[in-house]
């Protein structure tokens, strides 16, 4: 997994303006990629940020780059505690519930409604997202908004932003260590 792709697709969270990012990518050989994510966990996971595959189908896999300290105080919300709640999910710790969504993934072909929690989306967009079946948004941009537009695309811009600055620095030379805030 080129480290460029984490910069494409991450690089808010890298920035620590963002819980988290999910992106699929090709895998030929499972071991090489084990091998690229425990090298890139080792330069970055003392800095917060920790990459874990989770899903694996037809030469591709899933991988969830995130700050696991940033996902539990996310948690620690009244509103993400009864989204998880309502979904089913018995503990408010980050990592038994990251257990819960890698497992209902390998069981199901679709996406839990909820996984926008761990990405750090807004409580209201998440929630009208499950109750709305991921329809009648008010606006898309990096997730489907359903609570305040205004507020996301400012969001949005910012998280833009970020990427086009961290692939510039990336792309003359700075390492992804140095990028990881």
């Amino acid at each position: 997994m080129p480290e460029l792709l984490l910069i494409e697709k991450c690089s808010p969270t890298l920035a620590g303006l963002k819980t988290g990012n999910m992106f699929s990518c090709y895998c030929g050989d499972v071991e090489e990629l084990f091998n690229e994510i425990n090298d890139l966990n080792t330069k970055l996971s003392p800095k917060g940020v920790v990459i874990v595959p989770i899903k694996f189908w037809n030469s591709r896999v899933l991988i969830y780059v995130y700050r696991p300290d940033k996902l539990q105080k996310d948690f620690e919300s009244e509103d993400i505690r009864e989204i998880l709640a309502g979904k089913r999910y018995e503990s408010d710790k980050a990592s038994e519930c990251l257990n819960t969504l890698i497992s209902r993934l390998k069981d199901s072909n679709e996406f839990p409604h909820e996984i926008g929690v761990f990405l750090g989306y807004p409580a209201e967009d998440v929630r009208g997202f499950i109750e709305n079946n991921a329809q009648k948004e008010k606006y898309v941009g990096h997730w489907k908004v359903y609570g305040d537009v205004e507020s996301s695309k400012a969001t949005f811009e910012k998280f833009n932003k970020c990427t086009r600055i961290y692939r510039d620095y990336y792309s003359r030379g700075t390492s992804i260590e140095k990028l990881v805030v």
